[in-house]
């Protein structure tokens, strides 16, 4: 097994493509964290409103919780470079007819909603693709460095963009602002151009459709206890947080008394924070343990939240919120981590979703809640409602814990071919397959116990059904049986068993004495 870079720098300076993809991502997060600023901060001179100037960043992220999955599915299972390529270039023609909007001061509040939307939408088209493209550029053992990499690259984004955007916005005006976006989705272009995706190795399995590789990754995430975990944590950390986050104008403009300048300060220093937690986040990690960074981090930004509510000092304010960054970066990151590490090759585009689905998906409809909050109770009661929520969510460590996923959960096992006399049509089903063992009467309880352990990853890899028999006529023999909605959607499932899987399947043969055979049975549905 390769050893992992010791350092964020050794991954940087050992993978040219992961560099410029790197490079391509971060002028694209600027720009698109400039472009963020300026709508909200625009909504906020038009309309004064908490609630709308909220909605702007649920009509940011509310993309991202509707297409991600989507958009996860076409990554694992189309060409990455095409679809990279259109969703750029569509963003890139939406910011441009908001821009002429915008100089020709045409473009009202419900403008802004809905180009903003449709931004995001791209955005989310395009992540899953991106995040497996740049995962695919680097060695395994190097993943968790990558991806502090590609956070520090987002948060540097937050921490620059905004405060370039202020500036733009207060000393040329907000059309200028999103005419350097639109430059900005060009450049991401231009990296995807000189290091595209590495294509989709040959396969002789059946094409997998859309609707079908949704279910499949739902179904994963489900019955996959590591995956499940990592969703839950995410989205509950995502959906408290995101109150500072969405309220962060409001903040700036009744709190303390800002502009758009002063706005651009209070994003920067969380940005600023979470760049320089990623430079000692892996560190931490190995130090602390992964609960254990978690809790801190919760801890440090629901007391960000708390003096962003209650404090009119600028230093104060200013100092916790580089504290709240480091803190939000470095939970993040850690899910993300966790994710990412967890999931086998096959999904590995739709579980990068599904982290997305989950973070920004709380983040949109948890940034609508506490707008709506805070218009009916005023900032600070929302503010310390979310507060007690984060802290809350910690509760969460005992019944989900965190862990990496181990190399031998996610490497695919061997494939092995089928016999069958005459197969049928890919989308004939459902199928049943039917596995029978003949056991020891003492052996039956621990055999029983070994055998239940394959329930989740048969149900997490494609079975809908699954249960245990015992054969009346026989008691030493026992079935397993589980059933798949299709044949292709079984040929998928055989393909998906890793070396953990194989692990498992090996404990239940142990207990199969000498001379016995384990017989398998294809059964396909006729009416």
């Amino acid at each position: 097994m390769t050893t992992a870079s010791a350092s964020i720098r050794a991954t940087l300076r050992a993978n040219a493509t992961f560099r410029g993809l790197c490079a391509g991502g971060l002028v694209y997060f600027i720009g698109n964290a400039m472009q963020v600023m300026a709508t909200a901060w625009l909504m906020v001179e038009l309309t004064g409103s908490a609630i709308l100037t909220a909605l702007v960043q649920t009509a940011v992220f509310l993309p991202m919780f509707l297409l991600s999955l989507p958009a996860g599915v076409l990554a694992d299972v189309t060409d990455r470079r095409r679809l990279l390529v259109a969703a750029l270039l569509t963003q890139t023609v939406l910011v441009a007819l908001l821009t002429v909007l915008l100089l020709a001061n045409a473009a009202g509040p419900a403008a802004l909603l809905f180009f903003t939307f449709a931004a995001g939408c791209c955005t989310a088209l395009l992540s899953p693709a991106w995040n497996t493209t740049v995962a695919d550029s680097v060695p395994r053992a190097e993943l968790p460095q990558a991806i502090t990499v590609v956070s520090v690259a987002y948060n540097a984004a937050r921490a620059l963009g905004p405060t370039l955007a202020g500036v733009v916005f207060a000393y040329v005006g907000s059309d200028w602002v999103f005419a350097i976006a639109v430059l900005t989705t060009l450049v991401m272009w231009e990296s995807i151009r000189r290091w595209p995706p590495k294509p989709h190795p040959p396969t002789r399995l059946p094409a997998e459709r859309l609707w079908g590789g949704t279910l499949a990754a739902l179904r994963f995430a489900r019955h996959s206890d590591l995956i499940l975990a990592q969703l839950l944590r995410t989205m509950a950390y995502g959906g408290a947080g995101s109150a500072l986050w969405a309220l962060l104008p409001i903040i700036g403009q009744q709190q303390l008394g800002t502009g758009a300048a002063g706005f651009g300060v209070l994003i920067g220093c969380l940005g600023i924070g979470a760049v320089g937690a990623g430079l000692i986040v892996g560190r931490a990690r190995t130090e602390l343990g992964l609960e254990r960074l978690v809790h801190v981090g919760c801890v440090v930004f629901a007391a960000s939240m708390a003096i962003a509510a209650w404090s009119r000092m600028h230093a104060l304010v200013y100092v916790a919120l580089v504290a709240g960054g480091a803190a939000w970066m470095s939970v993040m990151s850690t899910f993300n981590t966790a994710t990412q590490t967890s999931a086998p090759p096959w999904v590995r585009s739709r579980a990068a979703a599904l982290h997305a689905l989950s973070a920004l998906g709380a983040f949109a409809f948890g940034s609508a809640f506490w707008g709506a909050v805070s218009s009916a109770f005023g900032l600070q009661a929302a503010l310390t409602l979310a507060t007690l929520a984060m802290l809350a969510g910690m509760l969460l460590a005992k019944p989900f814990p965190l862990r990496m996923g181990q190399e031998q959960e996610v490497s695919p096992a061997p494939w092995k071919d089928l016999f069958v006399a005459h197969e049928p049509d890919p989308q004939a089903g459902p199928v049943a397959v039917e596995i029978a063992y003949r056991i020891r009467a003492e052996d039956a309880s621990a055999f029983l116990d070994a055998l239940s352990q394959l329930r989740a990853p048969r149900r997490r890899d494609g079975a809908t059904f699954w249960r245990i028999y015992r054969d009346l006529g026989d008691p030493s023999r026992y079935c397993e049986r589980f059933i798949v909605t299709s044949w292709a959607d079984y040929l998928h499932q055989r393909s998906r068993a890793t070396l953990a899987d194989l692990e498992l399947e090996g404990r239940v043969r142990a207990f199969v004495p000498d001379g016995e055979t384990i017989t398998m049975q294809h059964y396909i549905a006729e009416r």
